[in-house]
């Protein structure tokens, strides 16, 4: 590792890339800490810390604790993400996008473009949204220290920018650095937790709130967590194909053996970010209704609730299998395929070999996604349990069969689980993959001598 390191800086173009990226992060969480004009920066602060578990809290995660603060990155870049998927899901029911996704790099450039204008408007909205609701918070602690128009504009300006602006700084991170510049923001958002974490972890323990015990228990959970997410993460099917001899001119192409690798979790962590945001969001929003109905719905969607845990898996299982039927086309494959002559040994091309790699994709998509319902669903575990009492009729039984620690959790607090880890793993696994392939390029060893780091796709 340390050879590796060394060689990473004695190469004049990647030790610039690396800089690069570097200099980058550093300006985004530089960002992240000027407030926007205004606002009392206690006051919400103070409100964000009890938000840890709703759609608030998701959002805080993924801008890097900036909205917290409502810093000039609050939004984070969220918006763009958002965009890049509602564009992605519109190629599918819109022909023209369709048409210009097949269109090669021009397409794409389009895309990138509309991608881009969207982000812009759904920017718009939210600085308005944030904006109004900022000044519609009266107390002793007011949000905003001079509420009107000029605030609203100024807000509505400086989030919008800064959105921007953080979609330019991915885009020159994945164009002149290492890793993709969007998943590298994100990844630097959430690790900039981890300190303040283990300082926590430390004051509990000097406390006595948190023993020793306890502390080698969520310290081999987490080791282990991580080592099964980076197998599932680099876990794929290797289906074989086999290509048909062609003479053109007096040249032969094909006559060779690759295959078509299908990962176990095809849809990556779209579907956490899916299911979560459809779960917090109507808690939310209940939050702020008094009606009895209103706090039955907040009360059924916290965690180790059953109502909570059941749909928040049945979320995750059921993106999974949209987003990956999105994402890949077992008939596009296939006609690929049948085009430059490839076939599947024993399955007749066409209509069979898309049969056959959906049938394959299917299981594969099933064991991501109870993959990712185990990931997601094991902070809950660690922290607050299952609790089975509410469920109607076997409920009570349940609660004196099982365990205590089943159904009240260990009181761990596992800071990295969940949506948090995949994101972190899967970054960092994509960016050590890119960094070897430059090392490999130039006839350099990568991080592991026996053999290449798989990646995974975002």
């Amino acid at each position: 590792m340390r050879d590796t390191v060394r060689n990473i800086f004695a190469i004049p173009d990647l030790r610039n890339r690396v800089l690069f990226t570097f200099g980058l992060l550093a300006v985004f969480r530089i960002g992240a800490n000027i407030p926007i004009p205004g606002v009392n920066s206690d006051a919400i602060l103070e409100f964000f810390n009890a938000q840890q578990g709703n759609f608030f809290g998701l959002v805080n995660l993924f801008s890097g604790q900036a909205l917290s603060q409502m810093t000039v990155f609050a939004l984070g870049i969220m918006p763009y993400i958002s965009a890049s998927i509602i564009l992605q899901l519109l190629t599918v029911v819109w022909p023209y996008l369709e048409k210009l996704q097949k269109e090669g790099e021009l397409g794409r450039k389009k895309i990138t473009r509309y991608t881009r204008y969207l982000t812009v408007m759904l920017s718009i909205i939210q600085s308005a949204g944030i904006s109004f609701a900022l000044e519609a918070q009266t107390g002793n602690q007011p949000f905003v220290l001079s509420p009107g128009w000029g605030f609203r504009f100024m807000a509505i300006l400086t989030l919008t920018t800064g959105t921007a602006f953080l979609m330019w700084l991915g885009e020159q991170i994945s164009e002149r650095g290492v890793g993709n510049g969007i998943s590298l923001l994100i990844f630097s958002g959430i690790a900039v937790g981890l300190p303040s974490g283990i300082i926590s972890t430390y004051a509990q323990l000097e406390v006595g709130s948190l023993n020793i015990f306890t502390m080698l228990i969520l310290v081999v959970v987490m080791v282990a967590v991580t080592g099964f997410v980076v197998l599932m993460e680099s876990s794929q099917r290797r289906i074989p194909v086999q290509y048909a001899k062609r003479v053109v001119g007096r040249k032969m192409y094909g006559g060779q053996s690759a295959h078509l690798p299908i990962r176990v979790n095809t849809a990556g962590v779209i579907p956490v970010i899916f299911a979560s945001s459809i779960i917090m969001f109507p808690q939310t929003i209940t939050q702020f209704v008094t009606h009895p109905w209103a706090q039955a719905v907040t009360v059924a969607l916290t965690w180790g609730h059953p109502v909570y845990t059941i749909m928040y898996a049945a979320s995750i299982i059921f993106f999974c299998y949209f987003y990956t039927a999105i994402i890949f086309n077992p008939v596009d494959v296939a006609d690929n395929m049948r085009k430059y002559g490839g076939f599947i040994p024993g399955i007749r091309p066409g209509k069979r070999t898309a049969d056959y790699i959906d049938g394959i994709l299917t299981r594969l998509t099933f064991i991501g996604s109870i993959y990712l319902t185990v990931v997601s669903l094991l902070p809950q575990f660690l922290l607050a349990g299952f609790q089975v009492a509410p469920i109607p009729l076997i409920g009570p039984l349940l609660d004196s069969a099982l365990p205590i620690w089943v159904t009240t959790g260990l009181g761990i607090n596992f800071y990295f689980g969940g949506t948090s880890l995949l994101i972190l793993v899967g970054v960092a696994m994509d960016t050590v993959r890119q960094v070897e392939s430059q090392l490999v390029m130039r006839h350099y060893e990568g991080f592991m001598k026996g053999g290449r780091i798989k990646g995974r796709r975002y």
